[in-house]
């Protein structure tokens, strides 16, 4: 009978496990070993004032098909639900502007969009890219490296910091074109002559004439924090939560997985083993089995942050804008930095989000390189959070509920030259092991389904040159 061991319970192994289930039928053995005492991983819910209010990722990018396509499959099509038609905001220079249209995470395709977010110094710097001659594109770069060069510190600092702020948590100046605007960079392949021009190649189509455009985002009316539930049940897989997994050891017929639980050290033997762990279990479960994975797996750093939400009287005006993305250089009117670097309305986004106990906002913490705001305790981050939201909102409500939702490193960092340390770890694999989760191919939920989804198939693909005696015998 086969067995195949998922390490890791969020929705990357638990999309892996239910794979493996449709891939190997009803006989095989699937076991899933979470570290923590329950599933899902980032994708968590909470309830505040009657409302289930995701604290980890709360929408999928609906434009990719994995997400939409897999709630189909689990009979949750009927649950989805897309936001309201309100507008984001973006802190740009002291002020709130609307987030413009036409930019690839914040490069802009039509300067004309985004020169009301930038001083008269700004608009020089974005109108000279057309004197500058070709991009010096190598493959890749970072993005605030390759922004600043052609287009300003502005539209760096103003634009695209804080939309890769609020995707990675990170900075523009260390994240890699390639692996966070793949679009910009298949672009500028094909023709690096202006980054302006290669922006708006890399913008979605206009949809036909007399249609809607179609929406960018969806998630679960009953919260996204669903999904990883629903594949456990449908994956009908074993799932022992509290074991940490200590060592994975080669054998004849496959793998050994060392775990350790509540009642002590657990050992299982396994024909094939999927891990669906961030960067530093990857580079600790693979240092002895897979030494050049290892150290690519070593080379992914992570940021740590933090989400607070917020439950407010229902009478409470929560004004017009889904939420605002903060660049790390914007400052408070006093000259102070903010606490937060994003807010969602979150029940003026997702109107479903209201009850009659009250309305909700979910506002992030955290960027890569600066964890003093992660510092403080609950009660300090809250009462910070609630004062950058009397400043940038205006909303001075006394709360009815708040909570706190801590995700340490709970983002990989895509440097430049991500791809290549990727492709490293799957290339270096030994057979009968497999890699899936948000360190490889993309953080939203569309790519953390798609590593799972090939983590099952390399899997299945391995068990089936095993049976058929094609099977190249483990080295070791």
């Amino acid at each position: 009978m086969t067995h195949v061991v998922v390490v890791g319970g969020g929705v990357s192994g638990l999309a892996a496990a239910h794979r493996l289930r449709t891939g190997l039928g009803p006989d095989a053995t699937i076991t899933v070993l979470e570290a923590t005492r329950v599933l899902g991983g980032k994708l968590s819910a909470v309830e505040l004032a009657g409302i289930r209010l995701d604290v980890g990722a709360e929408a999928f990018l609906a434009r990719r098909p994995e997400a939409a396509d897999r709630l189909r499959e689990l009979g949750l099509s009927d649950d989805v639900v897309h936001p309201s038609a309100a507008s984001s905001g973006i802190r740009a220079g002291g002020a709130t502007h609307r987030l413009p249209p036409r930019t690839v995470m914040g490069v802009p395709g039509d300067p004309a969009a985004v020169t009301d977010l930038l001083s008269d110094e700004g608009r020089r710097a974005l109108a000279a890219e057309a004197d500058l001659g070709p991009v010096a594109w190598t493959g890749d770069d970072s993005v605030g490296r390759l922004v600043r060069a052609r287009l300003g510190d502005e539209v760096a600092d103003r634009l695209v910091d804080p939309l890769l702020g609020g995707v990675y948590s990170g900075r523009a100046d260390s994240l890699g074109v390639r692996a966070t605007v793949p679009a910009l960079a298949a672009a500028l392949d094909r023709d690096p002559s202006s980054l302006v021009a290669a922006a708006a190649t890399a913008l979605p189509g206009a949809p036909p004439d007399g249609t809607a455009p179609a929406p960018v985002f969806g998630t679960l009316r009953t919260g996204l924090a669903d999904l990883p539930a629903a594949l456990a049940v449908a994956a009908r897989a074993e799932v022992r939560l509290a074991r940490t997994v200590t060592a994975l050891e080669p054998t004849p017929g496959g793998w050994r997985v060392l775990a350790m639980g509540p009642d002590g050290m657990e050992t299982l033997e396994a024909d094939a083993v999927v891990l669906a762990v961030p960067a530093p279990g990857l580079r600790r479960l693979l240092t002895d089995v897979a030494p050049v994975a290892a150290a690519a797996a070593a080379g992914i750093e992570l940021a740590s942050s933090a989400v607070v939400g917020i439950a407010v009287p229902p009478g409470t005006d929560l004004g017009t804008r889904s939420g605002v993305l903060l660049g790390a250089g914007e400052r408070r009117p006093d000259g102070t930095p903010w606490t937060i670097k994003a807010v969602t309305v979150s029940s003026v986004k997702w109107p479903h989000l209201r009850s009659e106990h009250g309305l909700v906002l979910r506002a992030s913490v955290g960027r890569y390189g600066d964890t003093t705001p992660l510092q403080r305790d609950d009660d300090e981050l809250v009462d910070a959070v609630l004062d950058d939201l009397r400043v940038l909102l205006g909303i001075d409500a006394e709360p009815v509920e708040t909570v706190v939702a801590r995700w340490g490193g709970g983002l990989p960092q895509y440097g430049v030259g991500h791809g290549e340390r990727v492709a490293t770890i799957e290339s270096s694999l030994p057979d009968g092991l497999a890699v899936a989760g948000a360190a490889l191919h993309g953080v939203g939920v569309p790519a953390c389904l798609a590593t799972g989804d090939a983590a099952a198939t390399r899997v299945t693909a391995h068990l089936a040159r095993r049976t058929s005696g094609t099977m190249e015998p483990w080295p070791g």
